[in-house]
C-alpha cells in the first residue's frame, strides 16, 4: 500500500480488514490525537469481500479551531467593549465640546456692550447676559416681554419686531426717565423667536450733541457761529411768508485792530467776550446773536414791528458798546457801526441778507463810524461801483497806468529847492486822473498797496537819481507795507537799482504806522535809517500819541499837517500850535515843515514863527516827472541863495519888513 497525503497535504494512515473485523494490512506509525476514520467495502464480483479503512489526525483542525474561537472570543469582547464603551466616550466628547462652546457662548454674551435677551415664539424670556442685567436689573427666570422687569414702566423696550416688517431691525432710540439713552435693535430669530440688543447711547449722544454745539458756536465768545447763523436764517426765512416781519443788524467793532495790535491779542479775546455780553444783554431772549468772524457780529430779530424795533435796537448797540471797557483794570473805549436790512419775501436766502447788510455796514463806516444805516436799493448801485473800481484798480496795475507827480519842498527862509514829495496819480482810461485820496484806501482794503507802495519806490528813486546831487525824493509810506516784513529789502533794492544815495531819500510816516506794533514797526524804521534814509512823521499833531513816538524814535522831520496851515489867520490857536510844534522840533533837532501853504500871508507867519520848509500850492502843485527840471530851474541852489537879496516877510500883526536871506542855517543843511 502506499502512504498518500489527503488532498488538503495531510498524512492518511489506511488499513483493510476482513469481514470479521480482522485487521489484514496496516500501514505503520501512529497519528497525533485525535483520529477520524473513514471506512469503504472493498467489493470482488459484486460481493463485499473486506473492509478499507483510512484514518486522519484532526488535531490541525482542533488548533485552527481553538485559535479561531479565541480570535472570536478576543473580537467579541472587544466588539462588545466597543459598543458598551464607545457612544459613552462620543457622548463625553460632545459634552465636553458643547460645554466649551456653551462657556464660550456665555463669555462672549457676558462680554457684550450692549444687553440682549432672547426670546422664544411666546415671548419668554430664554437668554440674557450681565450687560442687559447691569442695565435693566435681573429678570425673573422665563418672564414674558410684558413683565420681564416688575416694577420698571420699560414695557416699550421689549416690544417685538413687526412680522409685516421683516427688514425693520432698529427699535428707535428711547431715552429713560433717569436721562439714559437706549438703542434698541430687532431680529426675528428661526423657530419664531426673536432677539433685542440694547446699547447705552448716552455719552455717545452727549459727544455728539457737543461736537455738533462746538461746530456750531464760537468758541471764544459761545455766541453761535456763521453756521448756526445759516440755520437760524433757514427756519425763520419761511415766517416771512405769512407775513411776519424780519431785520438783520451786521455789526463790526470801531476800533478793535488798534486795541488788539496794542495791548494784545489776550485782550483782544476779552473784549470781544465782554462785548458779546454787551450784546446779548441788549437783545431779547428770542433775537439771535451770532459771531460771524473776527470782529463781525449780526443779530436776527424776528417777530418785531418794522422798522422801529430795528432801529430801537441799533440805537441800544450804539450806545452799549460806546461805554468804555475794562481789561484787566485797562479803560478801553470802541464803538460799532451797524448795517441794518428788513427782510421781505423778494429776499430768499441768508448770503442775500448779509450781502445788503455788509452794503449798509459800509455805508455806516463812511459816515463816520458809531451809527447805523438801514440798507436802501441805491446803495447796492454805489457797491457795484466799488467792486468795479477794484477790477479797474487791479487792471491799473498791470497796465501800469499809475503816474508819479512831484511837488516841491521850499526852504521857508531862502526860497532854496530842497526836495520833492513823490505824490501818485491814477490815470484812468476812462474816468481821467484819480487822486490817491479815492484809490490809496481801496488799495489798503483789498491788499494792492504792497505791490504799488514798491513800485512808487523804484520809480520815485530812478528819477530822483537824475536830479542834482542836493534835491531829495520824499515818499509816502502806507502802514500796511510795515507788515509783510520786506519793506527794508524792498527799500535797499530801490537805492541800488537807481544808484540814489541814501540820503536823498526822506520816508514819510504817519502815526497809524506807529499804532500797529511798536516794537516791530520801530525795529523797522531803526534799520531804515541805519542804512541813511532820512524819517519824517507826517500830519504831526492830528494824532494822540505823537510827543510820545517822537521820544522813541529819532526823526529827521516832523510835519506840521495842512489843517493847522489852513486855519492860520483865521482860527485861535493855530499860530501857538504851530509855534509849539516848532519850538518841539527845535529842542529835539529835527527839522519842520508845514505843509499846504497856499497864500504869501500863511508863508509869511509860518517863516517868522521859525519852520525850516514850506510846501503847497504856493510854490506848486504836484507835477509830472517832465516839469520838474523846470521847477528846479525856476529855483535858487543852495549855494547862491544868499544872492537872492531881501526877502517880504509878514509878522503877526500882518506887517511887511524886509529881511536879508540867511547865508546858513536851514539853507545850508539842506
Amino acid at each position: 500500500m502506499i502512504e498518500l497525503p489527503d488532498e488538503r497535504g495531510e498524512r492518511v494512515r489506511q488499513r483493510i480488514v476482513d469481514l470479521t473485523g480482522k485487521v489484514v494490512l496496516q500501514e505503520a506509525g501512529d497519528l497525533p490525537f485525535p483520529v477520524q476514520m473513514v471506512r469503504q467495502p472493498i467489493v470482488v464480483r459484486g460481493e463485499t469481500v473486506a473492509w478499507l479503512e483510512a484514518e486522519t489526525t484532526q488535531r490541525p483542525l482542533l488548533v485552527s479551531t481553538g485559535l479561531v474561537a479565541v480570535v472570536s472570543s478576543v473580537l467579541g469582547l472587544l466588539a462588545w467593549l466597543t459598543v458598551r464603551l464607545l457612544p459613552l466616550r462620543v457622548l463625553d466628547q460632545t459634552l465636553l465640546r458643547l460645554s466649551t462652546e456653551s462657556a464660550r457662548f456665555q463669555a462672549a454674551l457676558d462680554n457684550m456692550t450692549q444687553g440682549l435677551c432672547l426670546f422664544d415664539a411666546r415671548h419668554r424670556l430664554v437668554v440674557h447676559n450681565r450687560r442687559f442685567v447691569a442695565m435693566f436689573g435681573a429678570p425673573a427666570a422665563g418672564a414674558a416681554a410684558s413683565g420681564l422687569l416688575p416694577g420698571h414702566h420699560l414695557g416699550r423696550l421689549f416690544v417685538p419686531p413687526d412680522p409685516q416688517r421683516p427688514d425693520e431691525q432698529d427699535g428707535g432710540t428711547h431715552e429713560l426717565a433717569d436721562g439714559r439713552v437706549i438703542q434698541i435693535s430687532r431680529q426675528a430669530v428661526a423657530g419664531e423667536g426673536w432677539v433685542a440688543t440694547f446699547e447705552d447711547v448716552t455719552e455717545r449722544k452727549r459727544s455728539g450733541e457737543r461736537l455738533s454745539h462746538m461746530a456750531r458756536h464760537d468758541a471764544l465768545t459761545g455766541l453761535p457761529n456763521r453756521v448756526l447763523f445759516r440755520e437760524h436764517m433757514e427756519r425763520v426765512l419761511p415766517r416771512l411768508r405769512r407775513g411776519e416781519p424780519l431785520a438783520v443788524l451786521c455789526l463790526d467793532l470801531d476800533g478793535f485792530k488798534g486795541v488788539n495790535d496794542t495791548l494784545g491779542h489776550p485782550a483782544g479775546d476779552e473784549l470781544l467776550r465782554a462785548v458779546s455780553r454787551r450784546l446779548r444783554d441788549s437783545t431779547r431772549e428770542t433775537d439771535l446773536v451770532a459771531r460771524l468772524g473776527g470782529d463781525e457780529f449780526a443779530i436776527v430779530q424776528v417777530g418785531a414791528e418794522q422798522p422801529q424795533s430795528a432801529a430801537a435796537l441799533a440805537d441800544r448797540l450804539v450806545e452799549a458798546l460806546r461805554e468804555p471797557f475794562d481789561l484787566q483794570g485797562q479803560w478801553v473805549e470802541i464803538g460799532t457801526s451797524i448795517g441794518v436790512v428788513l427782510a421781505d419775501e423778494g429776499m430768499g436766502t441768508a448770503d442775500e441778507l448779509l450781502r445788503n447788510g455788509d452794503i449798509a455796514l459800509y455805508r455806516a463806516k463812511a459816515a463816520g463810524r458809531g451809527t447805523w444805516r438801514l440798507f436802501e436799493p441805491e446803495m447796492d448801485t454805489e457797491i457795484q461801483k466799488r467792486r468795479q473800481a477794484e477790477i479797474d484798480l487791479r487792471r491799473a496795475i498791470a497796465e501800469e497806468q499809475f503816474e508819479v507827480h512831484y511837488q516841491p519842498l521850499i526852504e521857508a527862509r531862502g526860497g532854496v529847492l530842497t526836495g520833492f514829495e513823490a505824490l501818485l496819480r491814477w490815470h484812468h482810461p476812462e474816468r481821467g486822473m484819480i487822486s490817491p485820496a479815492e484809490f490809496i484806501p481801496l488799495a489798503e482794503e483789498i491788499g494792492l498797496i504792497r505791490a504799488i507802495g514798491a513800485w512808487v519806490l523804484r520809480k520815485a528813486c530812478a528819477d530822483a537819481a537824475g536830479w542834482p546831487g542836493h534835491v531829495r525824493i520824499a515818499i509816502n509810506l502806507s502802514p500796511v507795507q510795515f507788515v509783510n516784513g520786506h519793506l527794508v529789502q524792498e527799500v535797499e533794492q530801490a537805492l541800488a537799482s537807481a544808484g540814489l544815495a541814501a540820503s536823498r531819500l526822506e520816508l514819510e510816516i504817519t502815526e497809524s504806522v506807529l499804532l500797529q506794533d511798536n516794537d516791530a514797526t520801530l525795529g523797522v524804521l531803526h534799520r531804515l535809517h541805519d542804512l541813511g534814509v532820512r524819517i519824517s512823521m507826517d500830519d504831526f499833531g492830528t494824532g494822540y500819541s505823537s510827543l510820545s513816538y517822537l521820544r522813541r524814535f529819532p526823526f529827521d522831520k516832523i510835519k506840521i499837517d495842512q489843517s493847522f496851515v489852513r486855519n492860520l489867520g483865521g482860527e485861535k490857536g493855530s499860530i501857538e500850535i504851530i509855534r509849539a510844534v516848532v519850538g518841539l522840533g527845535k529842542a529835539l533837532g529835527m527839522n519842520v515843515l508845514a505843509e499846504g501853504v497856499e497864500t504869501a500871508e500863511q508863508r509869511g507867519i509860518l517863516e517868522v514863527e521859525g519852520c525850516d520848509e514850506l510846501q503847497g500850492y504856493l510854490f506848486s502843485q504836484p507835477r509830472p516827472v517832465r516839469d520838474v527840471p523846470a521847477i528846479i530851474a525856476a529855483h535858487p541852489m543852495a549855494r547862491d541863495a544868499a544872492a537872492r537879496g531881501p526877502l517880504l516877510v509878514v509878522d503877526n500883526a500882518g506887517e511887511g519888513r524886509a529881511e536879508a536871506a540867511p547865508s546858513g542855517g536851514a539853507a545850508a543843511r539842506a
